[in-house]
């Protein structure tokens, strides 16, 4: 299942872009957009969260922030970092369980 995520064999049913956004604003965000998601049935969906480059000194802020959440939530059944082509370390694959 990792494998076929990670090679981007999944087709990603919705995205989330989270540029902008703060942490707290970040987090209501995607627990919004995993529910919606789940709720129309979709399995894999792309969460872009930047690669931190305007957080200056201190680092990314969201991407941490997303990882931990999503390894907290007991309907994500993979993560991985996205391929080049859809956003590489800036992005995520997220594939979501089955609703019910």
């Amino acid at each position: 299942m990792l494998r076929k995520l990670r090679g981007g064999r999944y087709r990603i049913g919705a995205e989330l872009d989270l540029h902008g956004l703060r942490a707290g604003e970040a987090r209501a965000a995607l627990a919004e957009f995993l529910r919606e998601a789940r709720g129309r049935g979709t399995r894999c969906v792309r969460i872009v969260h930047g690669k931190g480059r305007g957080s200056g000194r201190r680092g990314p802020v969201l991407k941490p922030l997303v990882t931990d959440y999503l390894a907290r939530r007991e309907d994500v059944l993979a993560f991985c970092t996205a391929r080049p082509n859809d956003g590489g370390s800036g992005a995520l694959y997220v594939l979501l369980a089955a609703p019910g």
